[in-house]
């Protein structure tokens, strides 16, 4: 074959591939529900916003790992070991604390694996969380507030000067 072949169809394999993946991660990231129902009614508001609680209490890793993680049963029980302890919710939580069961949150928030996103680096380098999570002190029922697409993002990097190299977050 001769390589304007050759070429054509390598182009179009990679117009067909990228097609279908973009599908797939658009249904899976983009459509996915911006607001799921949490294994435990989990109220933002009341934590976040009328108690004042930081971020940082419940998402411990968010200034020192890739993933800002989720709260453990533990930490759920350091307080609720006597506050609230007769609400319907708070029983679920000392129903996990019993039987040594992690709270199997549902993720609001979800990268291809293609992204490297680290919070670390994004919350020691002055990104407020949010930014990219919105008005969380304000949230019930947590809701994704921004679709986190590769335009919003870049867009982002250029008014606080971050890397525009593709390598930095597709790995």
């Amino acid at each position: 074959m001769g390589k304007k072949i050759i070429a054509a169809i390598i182009i179009t394999a990679a117009v067909v591939m990228t097609f279908n993946f973009g599908s797939q991660a658009l249904a899976k990231y983009v459509l996915m529900d911006s607001a799921p129902v949490q294994p435990i009614n989990f109220n933002h508001k009341v934590h976040a916003g009328d108690n004042e609680i930081p971020c940082r209490y419940c998402h411990i890793y968010a200034s020192k790992s890739r993933v800002s993680g989720v709260p453990s049963v533990q930490r759920c029980m350091g307080c609720h070991r006597e506050i609230r302890k007769d609400s319907k919710e708070i029983k679920k939580i000392h129903k996990h604390w019993d039987e040594q069961t992690p709270i199997e949150w549902v993720r609001v928030y979800d990268l291809p694996d293609y992204i490297y996103f680290p919070h670390n680096i994004h919350v020691n380098g002055g990104v407020n969380c949010k930014d990219c999570h919105g008005d969380v002190k304000n949230m019930a029922r947590i809701t994704r507030a921004k679709d986190l697409v590769m335009g919003w993002c870049i867009s982002c990097h250029r008014e606080r000067n971050g890397s525009l190299d593709c390598w930095v977050c597709h790995i």
